[in-house]
């Protein structure tokens, strides 16, 4: 259970993470125009979150992505644990035919990290580091 702001605080940032990374994952096509219209959406997943203080929560994470430039992408996504639920934003930039990376911020919490997203079909694998710890996450187009 999720009993200090601290600790939500943590939370917030990895799920954070997770989510940018889950949505922007499912753009495999290479043309940025069909790329665009397969990115944009909502995408939704679970994985494993390990805080730095040892402990690990498994979260279930639904997040919502636009395009807003040639490579760049924003997100909206919201997280959830059996103890708290979480909403954060990112900016994402596709650095290769299937990578995406950028940066997350909780503003409930004012916390943030990195996020690391590699698609391969409607999946992406989505890697994630903050302030609180990592995590990782498996999402899906919906």
């Amino acid at each position: 259970m999720i009993d200090s702001p601290i600790r939500k605080a943590c939370l917030a940032s990895v799920f954070a993470v997770a989510f940018a990374g889950g949505m922007v994952s499912a753009l495999a096509v290479g043309e940025a125009r069909a790329e665009a219209v397969l990115l944009v959406g909502t995408w939704s997943g679970n994985g494993n979150i390990n805080f730095s203080s040892g402990s690990k929560e498994t979260a279930r994470c639904r997040a919502y992505f636009s395009k807003t430039g040639e490579r760049s992408y924003a997100m909206s996504a919201s997280c959830a644990t059996s103890s708290a639920k979480v909403e954060q934003t990112a900016e994402l930039t596709k650095v290769g035919a299937n990578t995406y990376v950028g940066r997350f911020f909780n503003e409930q919490y004012n916390t943030g990290g990195s996020i690391k997203i590699t698609v391969s079909g409607r999946t992406g694998s989505v890697n994630l580091a903050g302030e609180a710890g990592t995590a990782f996450f498996r999402l899906r187009r919906n």
